[in-house]
């Protein structure tokens, strides 16, 4: 059988078997893949990975199962264990399947990799980091080309195709010299082409600079209050955290800081974060949502203004809101309109944020981690890098306390993030 006649098959097998509704989806995922260890290539390889995912819903009931044996036989057991599991489960008005909408083809190039390009920017980075930054030790990096082509059909008729390819760059490193040895960090960097040097993609060129400045990192006394500076780079941390609480279970279940927030003030007027998954502004987008619908952009936070949670199929019966026009991702901010520079120099005491270790905020907002490979910042002067320390707040009120916003912007392929300056951060050193 073809992809589409298993597809079919799925589906007339689950509805056989007892199914009121079903959701059949299958992801068959090539990825061509180069590594480098230690500075040497040390692999080269193709892997491939098939999934079949299979829904029923019997009177409000659900089931769900993954496969990935494809055979008549292995799909009439799962069809039949899928329906056991949902007549078994609890009844819920929620549960549902994506109405009927037009088939839909979408192709996103590219769609094959470029092997000899692939190997040749990779040579040309290691002998980029040998020659520039003597002192710096590339860890690893994985770098491949991942091409996806799934497929969407539900007993709705909603119909879809989705194929697409991406380049995958990640870069571990550390500094050495002598005794002493900088944390390590990374840079991951996705593309759909390869026409740039993977040192001028982002900030990796900056990131690694850094890294051999981090040599000579230090700590300080004392606590205080003071100004966050963080990077595109770690931004993603608190972007994260932030709409964690606009999804599904933290609505549905009232938990979340922004329950009763929509169309209100969540962030400083100058803050705004869409969601980009069709842009072309975004490498690593989607077309369709897992609940089967085709994927739009959508602006969530407008002039600090909660426009839209970010609600799947089953959050907005559960609750009653709307459902979200995508699953959140390929995010943008805005950028300001002082530079990097310029926001440094109006920092009378705080640190630049390069990497963040800390677990996710608390339901209220409240979180604490570790400052990694960051910087000391005093009189608008970065001074020093640091070690052991610590940064504490609240996330609702650090989104409030918003300063400024740089001009500059790093798009990674997964995001398009600024250098952001948050005050009233507890920064605690030794």
């Amino acid at each position: 059988m073809n992809n589409k006649e298993i597809l079919i098959y799925a589906r007339d097998t689950l509805l056989k078997a007892g199914a009121q509704k079903t959701k059949c989806i299958l992801t068959k995922r090539e990825k061509n893949e180069l590594n480098v260890v230690s500075g040497e290539i040390s692999l080269f390889r193709t892997t491939f990975d098939t999934n079949l995912s299979l829904t029923a819903i019997i009177d409000d009931k659900r089931g769900s199962v993954s496969i990935n044996k494809l055979d008549k036989e292995n799909i009439e057991a799962t069809a039949k264990q899928i329906v056991e599991m949902a007549i078994s489960s609890k009844p819920d008005k929620a549960n549902d399947i994506a109405e009927n909408q037009p088939a839909k083809e979408f192709y996103g190039e590219p769609v094959k990799p470029d092997l000899d390009k692939m190997y040749t920017r990779l040579v040309e980075f290691v002998k980029y980091a040998e020659e520039n930054h003597p002192k710096t030790i590339i860890r690893m990096i994985n770098f491949d080309f991942t091409s996806t082509h799934s497929m969407f059909i539900n007993s709705n008729g909603v119909d879809y195709s989705i194929t697409k390819g991406i380049y995958n760059f990640v870069v571990v490193f550390t500094s050495k010299e002598g005794k002493k040895t900088s944390s390590f960090n990374y840079v991951a960097h996705v593309s759909k082409d390869l026409n740039t040097p993977f040192s001028e993609c982002g900030n990796i060129d900056k990131l690694i600079t850094e890294s051999v400045q981090q040599l000579n990192a230090e700590s300080f006394q004392g606590k205080f209050v003071g100004d966050v500076i963080v990077t595109p780079e770690c931004m993603d941390n608190f972007i994260g955290s932030l709409t964690r609480y606009l999804y599904d279970y933290p609505l549905i279940t009232k938990t979340s800081v922004y329950k009763d927030k929509l169309e209100k003030q969540i962030a400083s007027n100058n803050f705004n974060l869409h969601s980009k998954p069709v842009s072309n502004d975004i490498a690593e987008g989607y077309f369709v949502t897992g609940d089967g619908y085709e994927a739009q952009d959508s602006t969530v936070i407008e002039n600090g203004i909660l426009k839209t949670f970010l609600l799947g199929l089953y959050g907005a019966n559960k609750t009653g809101e709307a459902r979200a026009v995508n699953q959140g991702g390929s995010w943008e901010i805005d950028n300001g309109e002082k530079s990097f520079d310029e926001i440094v120099k109006s920092t009378k005491k705080g640190i630049i944020l390069n990497r963040f270790s800390g677990g996710n905020p608390s339901d209220n907002g409240d979180f604490s981690g570790v400052a990694k490979n960051s910087y000391y910042v005093e009189n608008g002067k970065i001074q020093f890098p640091i070690t052991e320390t610590m940064i504490s707040g609240n996330l609702v009120e650090m989104m409030m306390n918003i300063k400024e916003i740089s001009k500059e912007r790093v798009n990674s392929g997964y995001h398009n993030y600024p250098w952001i300056k948050f005050t009233g951060i507890t920064i605690s050193g030794k």
